[in-house]
């Protein structure tokens, strides 16, 4: 399965109510059981075990969608509308995703289990920066809720997922080769830093946005030496590509985490990660318009 980019699940805007935000989830939702539920019509008896999976995986967002249903009925009376939704509606399951697992050949329900992982993973991603660039307290605690179901669902994903790892091992198909050795974290966080200290230097009136980063934004002298000199427009786009590096960097920590410390771990490190990357997008988008 082609890995597909996750970090790119932005929200337009700051969702400003709850019933904005519970729409978004409903249409979400509703999406991946739409996907899931087409794919599992369209598998025949000879796929049943990848069937079973699409099945299993629509049964997951229905009672999703029942859940969404019932809050909303609870809260405000009513369930969400498309009139609700404040912009367009992300592809955390995007249909060619799903596709492209049903027509191959190859799929197994490994295939389809770890695109699942990487669908929740997506979720927690738009979560996380729906959360990050969130106004409302209320908004901004249920998006939390929304964002620890989707590393909830993750887990245990991520569980079966290991268990047809083992049943293909065990029937001598392994599947992929082994990942790449990772990047070193410390060193792209030392070089993000200093990527936002040169940043604060080449451009003092971003300096209180940088400060909300949550890195250390020295002052410096008139005239003091700066850190590299490079052009404004190439410190942004390092900065932006090396967060983005990171949040990818503690997603797949998670991924490959073997304890449930490690895993708590590497999720709490990715959604800071993903806050991070939101502040300074938002920094560059701030500055550009000013």
């Amino acid at each position: 399965m082609t890995r597909h980019p996750i970090l790119t699940m932005v929200p337009p805007a700051p969702v400003t109510s709850l019933i904005a935000l519970y729409a978004v989830a409903f249409g979400v939702a509703r999406h991946a059981r739409q996907r899931y539920q087409a794919a599992a019509a369209q598998l025949g008896d000879d796929a049943w075990p990848l069937r079973c999976v699409f099945e299993t995986l629509s049964a997951i967002e229905a009672r999703r969608l029942d859940q969404l249903a019932a809050a909303c009925l609870q809260s405000f009376g009513r369930q969400p509308v498309a009139a609700d939704v404040p912009w367009p509606l992300p592809e955390l399951v995007p249909d060619r995703e799903v596709a492209e697992v049903r027509h191959s050949e190859l799929a197994t329900p490994f295939t389809a289990w770890a695109m699942a992982v990487e669908h929740r993973r997506r979720a927690f991603v738009f979560w996380s920066y729906v959360i990050a660039v969130a106004t409302d307290a209320a908004v901004q605690a249920a998006a939390e809720g929304f964002a620890h179901d989707a590393l909830r669902d993750g887990n245990l994903l991520r569980q079966e997922r290991r268990l047809a790892w083992r049943a293909l091992r065990d029937a001598g198909r392994p599947q992929s080769s082994a990942p790449a050795e990772p990047q070193s974290a410390a060193l792209l966080e030392s070089l993000l830093q200093q990527d936002v200290m040169l940043w604060s230097q080449l451009a003092p009136r971003d300096r209180e946005l940088l400060l909300r980063v949550g890195g250390r934004v020295p002052d410096v002298a008139p005239g003091e030496a700066m850190l590299e000199p490079a052009p404004l427009d190439t410190v942004k786009r390092r900065a932006l590509r090396r967060a983005e590096q990171l949040s990818e960097l503690y997603l797949d920590d998670a991924d490959r985490a073997t304890d449930q410390v490690s895993l708590e771990f590497a999720q709490q490190q990715a959604a800071q990660s993903i806050t991070r990357l939101a502040s300074l997008r938002q920094a560059a988008a701030s500055a550009a318009l000013g």
